[in-house]
């Protein structure tokens, strides 16, 4: 966690009610560089066919760029390419949107800002989709309550289309709890509107 993660945290957790309304400050060039260095080379690729390799090829340029656009609201974010991976069952797929590779980047310098803010938020018990959590330790979890409590049920749910089916507008409400900062909502706000490209449609 960098300095200004570990400044963010800790005021999060000393004042539990604060809407933050300066953070954006935070995402400079440094910061971006920072992003695209966690952001997976090998994913797959958006809409635009940008590779990581593609984009390191002129990295200086490409963070400055895409700083200034972030920073000054010119940022739009492209579609994402929608694409159906397996679901475990073998039967299903799941549809996911690969984003480009530049909205990779953003996406990610934002999460590194709202992590630390949020991760005092959250509970114990909750470990889908944060740093140093994962799958194996829920199991655990859910593998110790049942041994310590006798228990002998595990029910597995899916809740169809979830992601597809989140109110925009109570996301807004929940982020604006904590987060006021116009830059970082108008971000999300475009990342929330951008279209999906079907099979390159």
């Amino acid at each position: 966690m960098s300095t200004k993660q570990v400044r963010i945290a800790a005021l999060a957790e000393r004042f539990p009610q604060r809407a933050f309304t300066s953070l954006a400050h935070h995402i400079d060039a440094q910061w971006l560089k920072t992003a695209t260095l966690m952001t997976r080379r090998d994913g797959a690729v958006g809409i635009d066919g940008q590779t990581a390799d593609d984009f390191a090829n002129d990295s200086e340029a490409n963070i400055q760029r895409l700083l200034e656009s972030a920073k000054s609201g010119c940022y739009r974010a492209p579609p994402v390419r929608r694409v159906h991976i397996p679901k475990g069952d073998g039967r299903t797929t799941r549809p996911i949107g690969i984003p480009t590779f530049e909205d990779k980047v953003l996406q990610r310098a934002v999460v590194s800002l709202l992590e630390p803010l949020y991760e005092h938020d959250f509970l114990d018990c909750s470990y889908g989709f944060r740093p140093g959590r994962s799958a194996h330790q829920a199991i655990k979890a859910v593998w110790d309550g049942l041994s310590s409590m006798g228990g002998g049920w595990v029910i597995d749910l899916d809740i169809q289309a979830f992601f597809d089916t989140i109110d925009h507008r109570h996301l807004r409400d929940f982020l604006q709890q904590r987060v006021k900062d116009g830059v970082i909502l108008r971000l999300i706000g475009k990342w929330l509107k951008a279209g999906v490209l079907e099979d390159g449609q």
